[in-house]
């Protein structure tokens, strides 16, 4: 490259009234007295532009005479600098062509001095500065825009196994990058020398950038509680959960940001864009149909679960080499052709293309269509089999209930020693407990086991817990309701609706409990209420489930198992509402 010595030179001062032109071959800058000549080295040639807390400069290298790349820290606080600090750290510490070269003395700082300009007297400033390799080519969210229907898997593929390279590099240095998306990811231009010898922009080496906000594992930071002064870093529709709430960063942290960037250059979609919103689940497949294998492995790479997903680049290479060789080599080695069509041969390349997106677009709306059908068959069942089960659960708990409390000597002894415990913790108690105590126990815990044995909404099949909430639950409002027996009905709702809650947040389901309990406990009271109100199911029912005295008649048990059968029938299908209406409609308002 010539001596640029006809060029003009750039001054880094923010403050400078007139950084541009300056004239080569001056040590200060004629308006501000800033230095021209960085580290008696660096001669900066012009502004790239700005973004975030830096400004970004090209800047002639006198010892090597070549360009490289000036990076300007403009915010001044401790930590932007500290971060600056550890990037300037981790790219001198490397030595890889995917990432950009720094010499050891590559940060310095230059000192500004006190002028009055146009602004009126500037201060003196102390400006980081971070000089690395200039990377001339085009990042891969720039070849996403020009490839708007999205990229061949063959070119995806070589990136991703040379991400992966990278990223073993970084994690055996004990760094997370943190912030893999395409803006970050740059192919070496085809006139470097470096670049790979395959055709087409696959071949291209690629290089990854932007490694201010990387973080190094096993620091008090990387426990699983970011400190006081830790910056949490997210980039929407790449970031992983546990990066999102603040949780430990581990390499499966990269897998997941990188595996979300691969399908976005698959699809062209936006990965927010074609999420599930009841899994949070990437739904891509059907945009673009690539090799099963290769498909399993970035479905994998997303996984919401960080266990779930390979736990070293070492795993990701070796299923990228298995996929190569399955493939014999065709999948990384097919690259898309360029040449220049007769006209007729571009009318029947445009007919062509047109009548692909159009088929593509029947296909997508048809998945949609099956898609949507399945879900709501799916939900069907689910619900159906929850209430089924719910149902037989808390009937058989009130029957069970009924004849220990009423047909045999335990429920009178049950009763007596619950009212002796009740007597000294409560001297002024003003009510009896009888055997009824023993139905409403019975039908908690045999609606909760029946709930939780029906296994629907991806519950964690916890018998005892849910059997022990449910018991409780139910045997606390009983007896709140005993005592109230003389107030309002709305008392009588209050208690039931907690005991619903307090019987749903013992299930076991996977997310949002607390959700679950609320909407489960008043949708169900409410269905009762509205119910009453109807007199399809009269407010005088409830009165006959628990006798007055030790006897009962076949009125008051077939009333006590209808209604804790229909009661645990309501638990289920307000669950199936929760689960597949109120919750995605969270997700899809950003409540994850």
């Amino acid at each position: 490259m010539p001596h640029p010595s006809s060029k003009a030179v750039h001054c880094i001062n923010p403050d400078c009234p007139r950084p541009y032109p300056q004239t080569w071959g001056n040590n200060f800058c004629q308006s501000c007295g800033t230095p021209l000549r960085l580290k008696n080295r660096y001669v900066p040639l012009e502004g790239l532009g700005s973004g975030g807390f830096a400004s970004i400069f090209t800047v002639w290298d006198t010892e090597t005479e070549t360009e490289r790349v000036l990076k300007l820290l403009l915010e001044t606080s401790p930590k932007a600098v500290k971060l600056f600090e550890q990037e300037a750290w981790v790219l001198a510490l490397l030595r890889h062509p995917g990432v950009p070269r720094v010499e050891p003395d590559g940060y310095f700082h230059v000192q500004t001095q006190n002028f009055a300009g146009d602004r009126g007297n500037a201060t003196a400033r102390r400006l980081p500065c971070l000089v690395m390799e200039k990377i001339h080519g085009k990042t891969l969210e720039e070849v996403l825009n020009e490839h708007p229907q999205g990229c061949p898997q063959e070119w995806v593929f070589s990136w991703l196994s040379q991400a992966v390279e990278i990223l073993e590099e970084l994690h055996r240095c004990q760094i997370i990058h943190r912030d893999i998306k395409p803006s970050n990811l740059m192919l070496r231009d085809p006139e470097s020398p470096q670049v790979l010898l395959n055709k087409g922009l696959g071949g291209l080496q690629l290089v990854t950038i932007d490694f201010g906000g990387v973080k190094q594992m096993g620091g008090v930071e990387a426990m699983g509680k970011e400190s006081a002064s830790s910056t949490r870093l997210i980039s929407p529709g790449y970031s992983p959960p546990e990066q999102i709430v603040g949780g430990q960063v581990v390499p499966a942290t990269d897998f997941y940001a990188l595996g979300r960037t691969c399908i976005h250059l698959l699809t062209g979609k936006y990965p927010a864009e074609i999420e599930d919103p009841m899994t949070g689940e990437l739904r891509w497949r059907h945009i673009s149909p690539i090799a099963p294998a290769f498909a399993n492995l970035l479905d994998d790479l997303v996984r919401s679960n960080v266990q779930q997903r390979p736990a070293t680049a070492a795993d990701v290479r070796s299923r990228l080499q298995e996929i190569y060789a399955r493939s014999n080599g065709k999948i990384a080695l097919a690259k898309p052709s360029k040449r220049i069509a007769p006209v007729s041969q571009a009318i029947l390349e445009f007919c062509r293309q047109v009548v692909v997106v159009g088929a593509k677009q029947t296909v997508s709306l048809t998945g949609f269509m099956f898609g949507a059908i399945a879900q709501i068959v799916v939900a069907s069942l689910d619900t159906g089999w929850e209430m089924v089960l719910g149902g037989v659960g808390g009937s058989a708990g009130a029957i069970g209930g009924l004849v220990l409390g009423y047909a045999s000597p335990i429920g009178p002894e049950v009763a007596s020693f619950i009212n002796e415990g009740l007597h000294q913790l409560i001297p002024n108690m003003t009510f009896a407990v009888g055997p009824e105590v023993l139905l409403f126990g019975f039908a908690g815990l045999g609606t909760a086991i029946g709930l939780t044995d029906a296994g629907s909404f991806r519950q964690q099949k916890q018998y005892w817990l849910s059997g022990l909430m449910g018991a409780q639950g139910y045997l606390l409002a009983g007896l709140c309701w005993m005592e109230a027996t003389a107030s309002s009905g709305v008392q009588g709702v209050i208690l039931g609706a907690f005991a619903i809650a307090t019987l749903t947040i013992g299930m076991g389901l996977r997310s949002h409990q607390l959700v679950h309990a609320l909407v489960v406990a008043v949708c169900s009271t409410g269905l009762f209420v509205f119910l009453n109100a109807l007199s399809i199911f009269p407010g005088i029912f409830f009165g006959i489930l628990v006798p007055s005295d030790a006897t009962f008649g076949w009125l008051q048990v077939w009333s006590s198992v209808a209604f804790f059968g229909l009661l645990g029938s309501a638990i289920g299908l307000c669950l199936g509402v929760s689960h597949y209406l109120v919750v995605p409609l969270l997700r899809w308002l950003g409540w994850k």
